[in-house]
């Protein structure tokens, strides 16, 4: 077989571009998230500079239009630059209230958290500096953020009650501030890319200059050289804008490669496990990737590290592909299902319950939202409610404690029903359940949510 300048023949060309996909993709997802939230925003943000908070107007609604958004949680996203120095960050108290601010580094890499659980809910003020840095912390600093990239991404969510709580997420964000402390200006945009790089190269040129302005923690480089010969080492002028035509034909099956890989493994993490039908999926470790670089908020014991690194390139991947600022399982869970206890697809032109013997162990907050399928959006209903869960005023629990939630396109005439009502889309739908501040018995698994089952399939329902 024929062998490139490389010294290596096209299949092994191939295979080390589908590596670089696994490897690479996360970079150049999140920098590209970064840089459309800069320049249009992101679903319903308005672009705002780096450095700079986007505030949601409010929890979504059925005219948010982005898929599986929050009823019950108000989003904040700044983009950060500390390539002209430290960024100081105002945070104001929230009276006990939960909020958590997720720090993310270029690499999709979740370095530090802010909120009840790892920094509680007062007022502070946090100094947060690029990699390398060695100044003097100000006076008032609560604490300092080591970001390991010059780029990284501040994901922000407040809990809210509703329209009638909106009066104080607007105080909050009045007081959620980011101030510029460095000597120099900051970057306006990211690294500019060679154009004329023909654009099935384009992923390989974004890999090329952010892999150089933003380097991954010292013990990937070893594996990160290994893709010199496909020119993503190479400084200065591109070598994707006049390729040779079998380097091109190497890359673009690689990158085909890479994508099915990644495709793959999503694939078999979102399987629903072995058990009864209707068990709810939940995926608490995609964040568990992060092996270098934790800081404040963050936990390093073993069962939230994956112990082999070049797979952890691989679980890094999944999670930038299916959801970039997934928070760490112990931050929050998410559980979703598509079928009853039956094993029947949810559908609204039936009535379902969710019996919950016990609360769902929670040291924060826990609430259920149905979305349409497979949309994922928010359906209108008369009564503009959205979510029910421990915050819901009004529901009725029976007198040994257990809470029925009754999941219905229409109201139930029962009274009782109707206070525990979560009204679902007419037709197909999903319901996700988040948990923020899972207890540990959500975390190790025992603690399963109850199947979703059909209305009068249990007695006494």
């Amino acid at each position: 077989m024929r062998q490139g300048r490389s010294g290596l023949e096209p299949d092994a060309i191939t295979a080390l571009a589908a590596d670089a996909y696994v490897y690479g993709s996360p970079l150049v997802r999140q920098l590209s998230a970064v840089q459309a939230c800069l320049q249009e925003g992101c679903g319903t943000l308005a672009p705002a500079p780096f450095n700079d908070f986007a505030h949601a107007d409010g929890p979504a609604t059925p005219s948010t239009h982005v898929p599986f958004a929050p009823a019950d949680l108000v989003d904040a996203l700044a983009q950060l630059d500390l390539s002209g120095g430290p960024v100081r960050l105002h945070v104001p108290d929230t009276d006990g209230a939960y909020y958590v601010l997720q720090f993310v580094d270029a690499w999709g890499n979740a370095f530090a958290y802010l909120g009840p659980r790892a920094t509680g809910t007062g007022e502070g003020d946090w100094m947060i500096v690029p990699p390398g840095w060695a100044g003097t912390v100000p006076d008032g600093v609560t604490g300092v953020i080591d970001a390991p990239t010059s780029v990284a991404s501040v994901v922000g969510r407040l809990a809210c009650d509703g329209p009638e709580d909106m009066p104080r997420i607007r105080a909050l964000q009045q007081e959620l501030t980011l101030t510029h402390l460095g000597d120099r200006a900051h970057r306006t945009g990211l690294p500019a890319t060679e154009p004329g790089v023909p654009g099935e190269l384009r992923f390989f040129e974004e890999l090329r200059v952010w892999m150089g302005d933003f380097p991954p923690a010292p013990a990937d480089r070893a594996y990160q050289d290994r893709f010199q010969p496909l020119g993503l080492l190479e400084e200065g002028l591109s070598p994707y804008v006049s390729p040779r035509p079998g380097l091109v034909r190497a890359l673009r099956r690689g990158l085909a490669l890479g994508r099915l890989r990644v495709e793959e493994e999503a694939r078999r993490l979102a399987t629903a496990p072995a058990g009864p039908p209707g068990a709810w999926r939940t995926v608490p470790h995609l964040r568990d990737h992060n092996l270098d670089h934790l800081g404040v908020g963050t936990l390093g014991s073993p069962e939230w590290r994956i112990p082999d690194r070049e797979a952890s390139y691989l679980v890094r991947a999944v999670a930038a592909r299916r959801d970039r600022w997934l928070p760490h399982g112990y931050e929050a869970v998410y559980a979703h299902t598509s079928r009853d206890a039956l094993g029947h697809p949810l559908d609204g032109s039936r009535r379902y319950v969710l019996r919950l013997d016990q609360p769902p162990p929670v040291r924060g907050l826990w609430s259920l939202t149905a979305y349409d399928s497979p949309g994922g959006h928010l359906v209108a209903n008369a009564e503009e409610r959205y979510a029910v869960g421990n915050r819901t005023p009004g529901l009725v629990h029976a007198a040994d404690g257990s809470l029925t939630l009754h999941l219905a396109a229409e109201r139930p005439a029962d009274p009782v029903a109707a206070a525990n009502w979560l009204p679902v889309p007419p037709g197909a739908f999903r319901p996700l359940m988040r948990l923020l501040l899972p207890g540990q018995a959500v975390l190790d698994g025992s603690y399963a949510i109850p199947p979703i089952e059909p209305y009068g399939n249990r007695p006494g329902v």
